[in-house]
């Protein structure tokens, strides 16, 4: 009986031993890292490829112990798509819990020195988890530029370059009302008085912008050359701005402006029309807007 009994206690001290080091475990840094890294899931939600990035990406010291963690939490059955952070000191258990729950970690997002449409698709499809087709389409569509207040041409002016704090799974349509309302967010009433008293929408003074940004590498100029074609705008006259016909032609590059240059049919031709351009000729600096 007492041999029996020395054996059920032996067992029962190695079960709570085996216990009190697993709840240790779960609680000990599972990075092997001492540096952040992140994990990304897309929508697919690929079980087999996080832990493919846990080995490689965001190494961690024990594979099967998150395996076994993930499993009893049941998180292979609610995996969540997103961009999360594995710090030095996170541990199994709170990264287990953070993937779960979905607690992830904004993307800083910037965007400046883009002119197209394209390119622009381009460089946020490389920091948030949708392709640049997606939102090329939409930035094309005219019904989804309407619902924003623009339309196919005046789309970019949407955008003002600066940092923004936005989820990396973010769906493109989300993004773009987001974006709606930072443009909003830098409309105030101060600013749209100032556009009114110079006789331009928000947008057109964007459009205007972007030709003044392409006119000089010098902001202190930016005020001077504005003022030089809001005159001509109210004169009637063209603008007659080089940097347009560069836009028409196709070559930003270009180091003299010839006579073939300056007959080129197209609306962004200020030479030959009248007026603002239908659309920017690049995304202008918040400076550049307001000068």
């Amino acid at each position: 009986m007492k041999k029996i009994l020395f054996i059920t206690a032996t067992i029962a001290g190695i079960i709570l031993l085996m216990i009190a080091v697993f709840f240790i475990t779960i609680h000990s840094p599972a990075s092997k890292q001492n540096k952040t890294a992140y994990l990304y899931i897309d929508d697919r939600k690929d079980y087999a490829g996080l832990l493919s990035q846990l080995q490689t990406t965001a190494p961690i010291k024990n594979l099967s112990l998150f395996k076994g963690l993930a499993s009893a939490m049941k998180y292979p059955e609610n995996i969540k798509s997103g961009r999360y952070v594995v710090t030095p000191g996170t541990t199994y258990l709170q990264l287990v819990r953070m993937l779960r729950n979905g607690h992830q970690m904004p993307v800083k997002l910037t965007f400046n020195n883009i002119r197209l449409k394209k390119d622009f698709a381009e460089r946020i499809a490389q920091q948030l988890m949708f392709p640049a087709d997606t939102l090329l389409l939409r930035l094309n569509d005219a019904q989804a530029t309407a619902s924003l207040g623009l339309d196919t041409n005046t789309i970019l002016t949407l955008f003002l370059p600066n940092t923004y704090e936005i989820y990396w799974n973010t769906p493109a349509g989300k993004f773009l009302e987001q974006m709606k309302k930072e443009y909003d967010r830098f409309w105030t009433d101060k600013r749209l008085a100032k556009a009114e008293a110079i006789h331009l929408s928000p947008a057109e003074v964007s459009i205007l912008a972007s030709i003044v940004e392409e006119e000089t590498a010098q902001p202190a100029e930016y005020a001077t050359i504005a003022g030089l074609y809001i005159n001509r705008l109210r004169k009637g006259m063209p603008l007659q701005a080089d940097p347009t016909v560069k836009f028409a032609v196709g070559d930003v590059t270009l180091r003299r402006i010839l006579k073939q240059h300056l007959e080129i049919e197209s609306p962004y031709n200020t030479y030959r029309n009248t007026g603002l351009p239908p659309g920017p000729i690049r995304i202008p600096s918040i400076r550049a807007i307001d000068a």
